[in-house]
């Protein structure tokens, strides 16, 4: 008679929890405090016990099977009984992990910063990690939980949720106005230079649908990095075509045809069902929104200031 193969542990369906959230057997050993010859034994145990596959290789990383997200449901559940054991002298509960998140380099520094900051007072044992980036959203397993991004994804096996609207404005600094005068009319920044992306490098869409407003403007310096658009027009490059929540913080700075080129933007946060089920990345998305909440008006370009 041939033994049955052995349950599967505890150990190896989370080991099988924190693959599935990075897609990365390196990662998730960093996560765990383990090395890689210690999850890939793990995963093989798992699979030896179930008697099938339950990550297979994809082009961004290792995706479950039909197998592997029925464990998954497992191992979610093993991981709140354990969470479930740890009482929080407040009664509520303890969260403790990493978070990962992309954004853009202006939503990083001050949205995804300050959310940071929010949640470390509230759950001192969850940390966040912030890659700032300017980029599409990724099809393919990319290591991180939270990916924020300009205009609304296209996804597959991932969940994409509208965080909230921008400007982006035309500013010059006082002096770069005083110098070569101030464009009364969207025809005479013909007479112009500007300061934004660099065009070839550029891969959100909606960034270079804005572009298009100002067609007519030969380019200055340009940047892959919008907080070096903002400096070079404070130092008078050009006008700068700038998100109005960065551009309005500064005196120096100018709105140019207010009302007449400006666009409408949105950031969208995108994050995969299973990193969403984790109860630290629900806490850092709800961080999130209560700081874009909080700074709303000036993502709207409330703050609009013109030439005396």
């Amino acid at each position: 008679m041939t033994p049955s193969p052995p349950a599967p542990s505890a150990d190896d369906l989370l080991v099988l929890l924190a693959v599935a959230r990075t897609g990365r057997f390196t990662t998730a050993a960093d996560d765990l405090g383990v090395n890689h010859t210690t999850i890939s034994r793990r995963i093989a145990a798992l699979e030896k016990s179930l008697g099938g596959r339950v990550l297979v290789k994809a082009a961004g990383g290792w995706e479950l099977t039909g197998l592997g997200r029925q464990a998954l449901s497992a191992a979610e559940r093993v991981e709140a009984a354990v969470h479930g054991l740890v009482a929080d002298p407040e009664g509520g509960d303890h969260l403790k992990g990493v978070v990962r998140l992309s954004a853009t380099d202006g939503f990083s520094a001050y949205i995804a910063a300050p959310a940071g900051a929010l949640l470390r007072r509230r759950h001192p044992d969850v940390s966040v990690e912030i890659v700032a980036v300017t980029r599409r959203a990724s099809q393919q397993r990319s290591g991180l939980d939270i990916e924020v991004v300009v205009g609304k994804p296209q996804v597959h096996r991932a969940e994409a949720m509208w965080l909230a609207d921008y400007t982006l404005g035309l500013y010059a600094s006082r002096v770069y106005l005083a110098e070569h005068g101030e464009p009364r009319t969207v025809h005479d920044l013909a007479d112009h230079t500007l300061v934004y992306f660099v065009d070839s490098m550029l891969q959100v869409d909606e960034l270079d649908l804005a572009r298009r407003l100002t067609l007519s403007m030969r380019e200055s310096v340009t940047s892959t990095n919008v907080f070096v658009h903002v400096e070079a027009t404070r130092a008078a490059a050009g006008i700068g075509l700038l998100p109005a929540f960065m551009a309005d913080r500064h005196d120096d700075l100018v709105r140019v045809l207010p009302g007449r080129v400006e666009a409408r933007l949105a950031y969208w946060l995108v994050t995969r069902p299973e990193g969403l089920r984790r109860p630290e990345v629900a806490a850092v998305i709800g961080a999130l929104r209560e700081t874009v909440d909080a700074n709303r008006a000036a993502l709207g370009g409330g703050a609009t200031r013109r030439m005396p």
